[in-house]
């Protein structure tokens, strides 16, 4: 599977939920840390069933950036916060990952999360390696709802109705939204609090158009 989408838009929190509903163990692979392929392997061979392997921000790790961007000069790579790796490979990166998910049967699961689905290399997002793609966006008011009755546990409140034509006008994403809600005890202020920041945001980007 891949994640992909803004940050702070539940990415990471789908994945612990998933593991958590499966009751799978979750190994967390990070590639800048693996320096040759043969230490992918080992790693990777070491990793029991059933399981979720994860590699979160995988366009931060060198070896899976989109080619065509790295015939654009290492200064491009640079301005993308990811740095060369000579040793670790895509191709040995996708062998291993291709060999690991078929010899598991069911009992595997890869995830993989990324900000930038344009960075990666199209080898990685081909079909039949990267079943599927789920783009995780910004905050609905379906979304709002949930979060609305999982912290302040209500289903329904007058200021929603405010919130509506608001929320498919900005780009606010649920962590935010959870973080003014989390500091909110009182329903209405805790709504009428998302709203202001809702209206700050419009205007933030009615300033950037102007400007």
């Amino acid at each position: 599977y891949l994640l992909y989408g803004p940050p702070g838009t539940g990415k990471s929190s789908l994945i612990a939920a998933i593991a958590n509903f499966l009751n799978f163990d979750v190994y967390d692979l990070e590639f800048t840390s693996i320096h040759s392929n043969s230490a992918l392997r080992r790693l990777l061979v070491g990793t029991s069933n059933p399981s979720i392997l994860v590699v979160e921000d995988v366009d931060c790790s060198a070896p899976v950036y989109n080619r065509d961007i790295v015939k654009e000069g290492s200064g491009k790579l640079q301005k993308h916060g990811v740095q060369k790796s000579e040793q670790l490979t895509l191709s040995g990166i996708l062998n291993f990952i291709d060999g690991l998910w078929s010899s598991a049967g069911d009992e595997r699961i890869i995830i993989l999360t990324t900000n930038h689905r344009e960075r990666l290399d199209p080898a990685l997002l081909r079909p039949g390696r990267m079943d599927m793609h789920i783009y995780m966006g910004y905050c609905s008011f379906s979304s709002f709802k949930m979060l609305v009755s999982n912290y302040l546990g209500i289903h329904d409140h007058p200021l929603l109705e405010q919130v509506m034509p608001l929320i498919d006008k900005v780009e606010i994403t649920p962590a935010e939204v959870a973080e003014i809600l989390v500091r909110n005890e009182d329903p209405a202020a805790a709504i009428l609090c998302v709203i202001e920041s809702m209206k700050m945001k419009m205007e933030e980007k009615e300033d950037e158009r102007k400007s």
